[in-house]
Parts: C-alpha cells; sequence; structure tokens
C-alpha cells in the first residue's frame, strides 16, 4: 500500500520540481543569465512570433515543463530510488542536462547548439539540471527510506 504513495509523491516532485526550476529558469533568462529558457524548446523552436516572448508564455511553459518533468522524476524512481544521498541526483541532473542539450538539441531550432552556447548559459543551465536532479533524487530516495523505516516500526 505505501509503494503506491511513494510513487505519487515522485509524481509530484517530478511536477512541482519542474515548475519551480522551470521559473527559476525564466528568472535566470530574464536577467540575461542564460540565453535560452524552456520556452525555447517548448514554444519557440515550432512557433514564430512576438508572441513567444511574453512572460504568460514563459509561465505556461513553465507548466508544461512541469508535466513533462514527471517522466524523468518516474525514471529516477524506477532505477535509482534506493541510492541515498545527494551525489546520485546531482549526476542524474548532469545526464538530464546532457540528453537535453547535446543529445535532443536537433530536435529544437530555436536553441543554439552546445557548441554555440555561451559559457554563462552552459554553467547557468547545468547547475539548474543539477539542482533539479538533487530534489528529485533527494526527495525520491528520502521517501523511499521513510517507506523502510515505517516498514520496521
Amino acid at each position: 500500500m505505501r509503494e503506491k504513495s511513494v510513487i505519487m509523491e515522485s509524481i509530484y516532485t517530478g511536477l512541482f520540481g519542474g515548475v519551480i526550476f522551470g521559473l527559476l529558469n525564466s528568472f535566470t533568462y530574464a536577467l540575461k543569465f542564460n540565453e535560452v529558457s524552456h520556452a525555447s524548446f517548448i514554444f519557440r523552436s515550432f512557433f514564430e512570433g512576438n508572441w513567444t516572448s511574453t512572460w504568460w508564455i514563459e509561465l505556461i511553459s513553465a507548466i508544461i515543463l512541469g508535466v513533462l518533468a514527471i517522466l524523468p522524476a518516474v525514471i529516477y524512481y524506477a532505477l535509482l530510488r534506493r541510492f541515498r544521498g545527494i551525489s546520485p541526483g546531482l549526476l542524474y541532473g548532469i545526464l538530464l542536462w546532457g540528453v537535453i542539450f547535446w543529445l535532443a538539441n536537433g530536435l529544437f531550432d530555436y536553441v543554439p547548439t552546445i557548441e554555440n552556447l555561451t559559457k554563462e548559459t552552459i554553467a547557468t543551465t547545468l547547475c539548474q539540471f543539477a539542482l533539479y536532479g538533487v530534489f528529485v533524487g533527494y526527495t525520491i530516495s528520502y521517501n523511499q527510506h521513510g517507506e523502510r523505516v515505517a516498514r520496521k516500526v
């Protein structure tokens, strides 16, 4: 019974983590710390027009990102939930960054290739993905460990 609760908590973790770190990304994009935001992936690569640069598109894409971020959280739950500490989540976030910016980059026309990204964009987005990974990883492993402790009591 508790196993279902842990996976639901993982889904919520992915959703809220995606929205929170999506909004953080919008904030750093607005401050010009990076040259791409999640709206660059979700809207600007597929649609043209000034409307794709508005604040409400950033908000809508943050919500969409939250829904999309459920998948990495469930994958983490399935594969890495038993690992404890910050390191697995940190490495997972860096791996996600590599998948998005290196492997899947050809799918997004508006996003420059990794060779054409500025150092600031690479550093900012890499740190954001690493923080998302730590958030998801630590939350899921904490919930998993809490389940084992609850079973023993």
